[in-house]
């Protein structure tokens, strides 16, 4: 049930990556399309920084839960109580939101973002 539950949140991890590449670069391409580019691009942001978020909490728990199938896997069989309830010390969701595996990536994507909304501002 443990690794299920680890399965589960690298899955929404995952969606969540492709979710905002998807978005953000939907506004941008839109942007191209109406009269006030900058506001549309700056716009992009929002979604992105949500994402970003989300990310780290669900890396965060996906964390946990690991932990928690460490101790449940050094136990006794008679020992475990089956309770989902993941309580091992992880650095926390905002400290694993800029993590390197997080970081590196949104990074990259506000960075081209900004710099999209820098080159366009200036036509």
């Amino acid at each position: 049930m443990i690794q299920d539950m680890v399965t589960r949140l690298a899955k929404n991890s995952f969606a969540l990556k492709g979710w905002s590449v998807t978005i953000v670069s939907s506004l941008l391409a839109l942007s191209t399309a109406v009269a006030d580019r900058i506001s549309v691009m700056v716009i992009s942001i929002v979604p992105l920084l949500i994402f970003w978020i989300l990310d780290g909490y669900y890396l965060d728990q996906e964390r946990r839960f690991r932990v928690l199938y460490d101790e449940v896997r050094a136990k006794a069989e008679a020992d475990i109580n089956f309770a989902m309830a993941p309580t091992g010390a992880t650095p926390g969701w905002l400290a694993t939101m800029f993590s390197r595996t997080i970081l590196t990536f949104y990074a990259a994507l506000l960075t081209v973002t900004v710099a999209m909304i820098v080159l366009l501002s200036r036509r």
